[in-house]
């Protein structure tokens, strides 16, 4: 996370694939600006992960040491599928919690409570990209505190958890770069707790690029984690040198893992508000290891980017290729396609995997080099040209996709995929990455994403993405509800499952009772039936964040709608109108704060301070009960086999992910190739 102290906004251009030079979050100003930079003195993170999905809390104090008053431009990177809606900011030592009002009129709020000389802060997204946060004024040699909340839905794959708090910036931007400086730095505390809360038994937790980090195991469902020091008393034990280290610069990631051969399940929560007909579910499959190994041969179309932001990696991508396509089974065939400013066939054509085809193909991208921008589409273009009808086919794209010359524009890649019969694999890399376009690609495709981060584990990454990519997908998904009233239901239709996959639906009910539910599908062509009965119950209140996740699974939706059939007033008006009812912020609200007096003034009601006290109230309640079993089909298990597991292994590791490992994690690669030079 980061902050600028500028009275000018904010407009991050899109960032480039990423590098091995990585920028960290902190506060930022412009770089001729003749004032001090802010400090942050504070920041403290509190994660709750439970039932399915995660809270993540962030509250920071910063200071201004300069002697007149400034506005503050606070700005994160968007998490993946984090959907914000609590922002607090301490007015006069009283904490006041931001309302959703649309963007347009609350960006007016704020210019013109700024211009009276009024406390005030705004929330806005920048599309993907960030989430910037205004705040004026910090007064002269004062501090200001804010807080943060977000939501994720949480999925197990392949029995693995996995969260991630982002502080890497990634990517290059060089007009930014030289704009701005960067205080990144925590001068007094930097704290990190987690709390993990599991209806399954866990295995174990792990922190890879954080070896230092503090495990308390409180029993085989739960485990708490800390990094840095949690309170004050602590923090006086550090030495001075460690209080003024603390770098906000590699992003916290973290692993926890079920124990292995737990059967196939479904699990329920659901939330009623008290008096109220309509309540709000959420239902989760993990379907049982049902899904044989792929035969017959295929062709591997290599995607990569050698626009001029590879310059410090271009190398070890060259030896991950080389380590990919000597390791292809003889009856498969490869074509590696490059793009900067435009696209090149560098092997003209499928090659068999001989020595002689692998080390021509090495050889001119040795000698193609680095160059240019990123045309993304010309590259996907060339990739689909002269698919075999005979052969499976799939394309492995490493990239951020941030498309910058030709073609940019979401719609035309999805109908440049839309009728032809391959497969997408994206591994979206970095904290700016367009994970909308990558996703929208590989889902359209019926193929998959994965999202990286530098403090992955990588080898894991390798095994989990390697299972999904040798075993059968399940395709046509369709869920059928009966025997309960059910509406809205979101995420209706999925196109593809793969080995370790579960499925999430959100929805609402009315009334209560036992419910016939069936999952069908089709596997290598044949349909597939999956059928159980479980109980919705008429009293749950502990989950009324579920209005929230549905809210942000539907607008979701919507904005696949926009996608295909481009924006309307009626697509906008729909998502406005979720996103005010349940306190979220989108591309057309905002979270607004102003004195307590003026909301009344301007007719805002207070609805989302509301919805946080009612979130509070359940979440204190949650918190003294013992770990909830949430699995609904005990008495008629909907899947007969167990979950695949990670620690089962899925054979040996596939080729393209030797490839992902070393683009991203072995930068000794470079050192090896410098020195035979």
């Amino acid at each position: 996370m980061r902050i600028s102290n500028c009275k000018a906004g904010l407009a991050f251009t899109a960032l480039l694939l990423s590098s091995t030079i990585s920028y960290s979050a902190g506060l930022l100003k412009p770089s001729n600006a003749s004032y001090q930079d802010l400090q942050i003195k504070t920041h403290d993170v509190h994660v709750i992960v439970q039932d399915g999905y995660s809270r993540t809390e962030v509250e920071q104090t910063f200071f201004n040491p300069n002697p007149q008053e400034l506005e503050a431009l606070y700005s994160f990177p968007v998490p993946q599928g984090a959907a914000v809606g609590e922002f607090t900011y301490w007015i006069n030592g009283q904490a006041v919690t931001a309302e959703v009002v649309e963007k347009g009129r609350a960006k007016q709020i704020y210019q013109q409570q700024k211009k009276a000389g009024n406390k005030t802060a705004l929330v806005e997204q920048d599309s993907y990209k960030t989430f910037d946060v205004r705040v004026f004024p910090i007064a002269a040699q004062d501090q200001v505190k804010i807080r943060l909340v977000y939501l994720q839905q949480e999925q197990i794959d392949t029995g693995l958890g996995r969260y991630v708090y982002p502080l890497e910036e990634g990517g290059i931007d060089e007009v930014k770069n030289s704009f701005w400086t960067r205080n990144d730095t925590v001068q007094e505390r930097f704290s990190f707790t987690m709390d993990i809360r599991s209806s399954y038994p866990l295995d174990g937790v792990r922190l890879p690029a954080h070896p230092n980090a503090q495990y308390t195991q409180i029993d085989d469902q739960q485990w708490q984690i800390s990094i840095g020091s949690t309170n004050s008393s602590e923090q006086e034990n550090l030495s001075s040198e460690a209080k003024k280290n603390v770098k906000l610069d590699k992003d916290i990631l973290v692993y926890w893992r079920h124990k292995p051969d737990l059967p196939g399940s479904v699990d329920l929560i659901s939330y009623r508000e008290p008096g109220k007909k309509q309540g709000t579910f959420k239902l989760t499959l993990t379907p049982g290891n049902d899904l044989g190994l792929n035969q017959g041969q295929r062709d591997w179309i290599f995607v990569l980017d050698k626009s001029g932001s590879m310059a410090a990696k271009y190398q070890t991508l060259i030896e991950g290729v080389r380590q990919a396509l000597t390791k292809l089974p003889e009856n498969d065939r490869f074509r590696i396609i490059t793009f900067n400013n435009q696209a090149q066939d560098i092997t003209s054509g499928y090659q068999a995997v001989t020595a002689e085809n692998v080390e021509n193909s090495l050889n001119k991208l040795q000698t193609a080099g680095v160059s240019g921008g990123t045309n993304l589409y010309a590259g996907i273009e060339k990739a689909i040209k002269k698919l075999d009808a005979d052969r499976t086919s799939a394309i492995v794209l490493v990239s951020d996709g941030v498309a910058n010359v030709g073609v940019t524009e979401k719609k035309s890649f999805l109908k440049l995929l839309d009728k032809k019969d391959l497969r997408l694999y994206s591994f979206i890399m970095g904290n700016s990455a367009n994970r909308p376009l990558l996703e929208g690609m590989s889902n359209i495709s019926n193929g998959f994403y994965a999202a990286v981060s530098n403090s992955d584990d990588l080898m894991g990454q390798v095994m989990l993405a390697t299972s999904k990519m040798t075993h059968q997908a399940m395709r046509d998904i369709k869920l059928n509800i009966d025997g309960i009233k059910i509406s809205e239901l979101s995420h209706k239709d999925f196109n593809s499952l793969y080995r370790g996959q579960q499925l999430t639906f959100f929805g609402h009910y009315y009334g209560q009772g036992t419910a016939k539910v069936e999952l069908t599908g089709k596997v290598n062509g044949q349909k597939v039936s999956y059928k159980t009965e479980i109980d919705f119950n008429n009293g749950q209140t502990l989950h009324p964040e579920l209005e929230r996740l549905w809210a942000y699974s539907t607008i979701k939706q919507l904005e696949k709608e926009i996608d295909y059939l481009g924006e309307s007033a009626d697509n906008q008006q729909a998502i406005q109108e979720l996103a005010v009812e349940y306190g979220l912020v989108t591309n057309y609200t905002s979270l607004l704060v102003v004195e307590e007096q003026v909301f009344e003034q301007l007719a805002i009601k207070q609805t989302n301070k509301q919805r946080v006290a009612k979130e509070q109230t359940a979440r204190l309640q949650k918190k003294q009960q013992p770990t909830a079993d949430n699995r609904a089909d005990h008495k008629q298990p909907m899947f007969s086999k167990a979950q695949p597991s990670f620690s089962g292994g899925s054979g040996a590791m596939h080729p393209l992910w030797m490839l992902l490992l070393v683009i991203l994690k072995l930068p000794s690669l470079l050192q090896k190739q410098s020195k035979r030079a």
